[in-house]
C-alpha cells in the first residue's frame, strides 16, 4: 500500500472516529475502522472485538488476538495506538 493511500485511510478512518456519535460496542462500522487503524499504526490485533468509548476520539479496544490498545487522537491531531 503506498503511503498516499495509507495516509488517506488514516484520514477517513480519523474523520470516522470523530464522527460517529454512537457507542462503539454497538457499530460494527467503528469496529472496523478502529480495526484499519490499529494496522496502518503496524500493531498486530487481526480485529477488533469490542470497544469501549473513553471520551471524544478516545477508545479501549479488545482484539480477537487478545492485544489490547487505547486507540486516541491526540493534542496535534494525530492518531495513536498505545498498547495496554
Amino acid at each position: 500500500m503506498s503511503r498516499r493511500a495509507m495516509a488517506g485511510a488514516l484520514i477517513a478512518s480519523t474523520a470516522m472516529l470523530s464522527a460517529a456519535p454512537v457507542r462503539a460496542a454497538d457499530d460494527p462500522a467503528v469496529l472496523k475502522d478502529l480495526t484499519a487503524v490499529i494496522a496502518l499504526q503496524g500493531q498486530p490485533c487481526g480485529q477488533v472485538l469490542t470497544a469501549t468509548k473513553q471520551g471524544d476520539n478516545d477508545y479501549v479496544v479488545a482484539c480477537k488476538d487478545g492485544s489490547r490498545y487505547r486507540v486516541f487522537v491526540n493534542a496535534e491531531g494525530r492518531v495513536v495506538v498505545q498498547k495496554q
